[in-house]
């Protein structure tokens, strides 16, 4: 096999630069993708600075791939050569444990993401396990498709695991990347959908997106009418917030559920929990099985990321404005 062409950081928060690599044999369980789109997640922002503490260079960043099967190794069956097909955060895993066996892929310990210690979807090609190639629907537009395969499943997770449906109060704390995905999909789930916000000039698109209601939350006294109010509370935002306000504003039984990262952490009182028997939690993103039922989801809601589109050869610039987030709401890289 050829040498496989992208964009690598060869030092963190470096630029990235023409790289190529061999990716050696391809492997029975594998396929090779010839990559059209790759979305740029704020994940690959915090691998190209290593604020993970966990990148390893150089490396090609990206992880919300689009792109058609070129190759397949001699075990592959489940897809085929032409193929157009989606890959997300994960690219393996053990195939053996109790969550591999379960269908919670994403939950192994020995999980493989797709751009931590190799190469992701910054390039020409890339190379994943087959499981984790997901067939797209054909309704799906291959751009606004992208990031549906990080921050799409990021969202959809949890609205899933905690049972959203007609009669549920749902409310998406931030709407950027994550929260205006979060947005529609709750609509789809068919809760009632709150959006808060910092930025007031963002209620005439979250409204637009499928919010029937939105709160300021720079307005002091607008999280305090809100009492009292959501079964669940899904956070996309990666900034600290007043969250002993957010959990006043769950209704009983209610859960806080982090899926953007707050610098500072959280700090609560425990009393609000216990007396309303309410709770916190985190979702990370989902498995192959829970990736084919999103993108299902999505094809049929008519459900989709709003892109900015850059080339591939214009990498640095996207990543630029995603610091800056000055990108609304997903940027995509094209080949």
């Amino acid at each position: 096999m050829s040498e496989i062409h992208g964009l690598a950081v060869h030092a963190a928060g470096a630029q990235l630069l023409p790289y190529k690599f061999d990716p050696g044999e391809l492997k029975a369980n594998e396929v090779e993708i010839k990559i059209s789109h790759c979305g740029i997640c704020h994940s690959d922002i915090y691998l190209i600075d290593n604020d993970w503490g966990m990148s390893k260079y150089p490396f090609i960043p990206g992880h919300e791939i689009v792109g058609t099967v070129v190759a397949a190794g001699d075990g592959v069956k489940d897809v085929a050569v032409g193929e157009r097909v989606g890959v997300g955060w994960q690219a393996d895993s053990c195939g053996i444990c109790e969550w591999c066996r379960q269908g919670d892929e994403h939950l192994c310990a020995a999980a493989q993401p797709t751009c931590v210690g190799r190469n992701g979807g910054f390039a020409e090609k890339v190379r994943v396990n087959s499981r984790f190639a997901i067939p797209l629907p054909r309704v799906l537009e291959s751009e606004n498709a992208a990031p549906l395969l990080c921050g799409g499943i990021t969202v959809y997770n949890p609205l899933r695991n905690h049972g959203v449906r007609p009669s549920s109060r749902v409310g998406i704390i931030g709407i950027g990347g994550l929260g205006h995905l979060g947005i529609q999909f709750a609509k789809a789930f068919g809760a009632e959908v709150t959006a808060f916000s910092t930025s007031k000039d963002k209620e005439t698109e979250a409204r637009d997106l499928g919010a029937h209601n939105f709160v300021n939350t720079r307005d002091t006294g607008a999280l305090k009418k809100v009492a009292g109010s959501f079964d669940l509370l899904l956070s996309t935002a990666g900034a600290d917030q007043d969250w002993g306000a957010y959990v006043n504003a769950l209704r009983p039984k209610g859960s806080l559920c982090f899926v953007g990262v707050p610098p500072s952490g959280i700090q609560v009182q425990v009393f609000p929990l216990i007396s309303g028997q309410k709770a916190i939690s985190g979702s990370t993103t989902g498995s192959p099985r829970d990736l084919y039922e999103m993108l299902d989801v999505a094809a049929r809601h008519n459900i989709k990321a709003v892109t900015e589109r850059f080339a591939m050869a214009k990498a640095n610039d996207a990543v630029a404005k995603v610091k800056k987030n000055q990108v609304r709401y997903r940027a995509v890289l094209t080949n």
